[in-house]
């Protein structure tokens, strides 16, 4: 590997530095990502169940909050009634709109660096093949391809150009796979909440009285 790099040249560099971040993004989104944070299968049943014969107590709520994504979009809407018992369902609703869009945004923190990421890799790797390109062509020194040509230049010219290359494409075609991947499991992940949103909302309105 050590000899790769030193073949690819100095413009291996950034391409090594975006592969780093990359492999960081990519492991913790998986794991912010995963179920049991984001929108565990049975948290609405849950909620549904503690809150059927009223609002529950601040303790409650609170553990609700920490327990996921969900729960905490959940509990916004307890926490309306707890504060304010005689808050419409449209406050009810607003409440819980806006915690969404919080907890939309965090959920899609980082896709924007992998993106950026995939987008700008092949671009260091095609100004790798340019510093190349430069070097095959300074190994010319001006003169006859084949008789004033420097060999050794003319190859690390050509190895800087093919590694760079390469080494851009190996980065960016993961890194816009991971990103596409999150991004449909964030989308699927917003409209579980939304859909689970509503029925909460529903059920506070038969249950709590609102």
């Amino acid at each position: 590997m050590l000899s790769i790099i030193q073949a690819a040249g100095w413009p291996i560099w950034p391409l090594i530095a975006c592969s780093i971040l990359a492999m960081a993004l990519i492991i913790e989104r998986f794991i912010a990502l995963k179920t049991a944070r984001v929108a565990p299968p049975k948290l609405l049943d849950e909620a549904i169940t503690v809150s059927s014969k009223g609002v529950p107590a601040p303790d409650v709520v609170a553990q609700l909050a920490q327990n996921s994504a969900l729960g905490e979009v959940l509990a916004s809407g307890l926490r309306t009634l707890n504060s304010d018992p005689q808050a419409t369902e449209e406050d009810v609703r607003g409440s819980m709109e806006s915690t969404g869009r919080a907890v939309a945004h965090r959920l899609e923190k980082y896709l924007n660096a992998l993106a950026t990421i995939a987008s700008a890799a092949p671009l260091l790797g095609l100004f790798g093949t340019v510093v190349g390109m430069i070097e095959i062509f300074g190994s010319q020194g001006g003169g006859n391809t084949m008789s004033g040509g420097n060999p050794a230049q003319l190859a690390h010219g050509i190895s800087i150009a093919l590694y760079n290359t390469a080494f851009g494409l190996i980065i960016a075609i993961p890194t816009l796979i991971f990103w596409r991947y999150f991004r449909s499991r964030v989308d699927d992940y917003l409209l579980s909440m939304e859909l689970a949103s509503e029925q909460f909302v529903r059920h506070l309105k038969r249950h709590a009285g609102r």
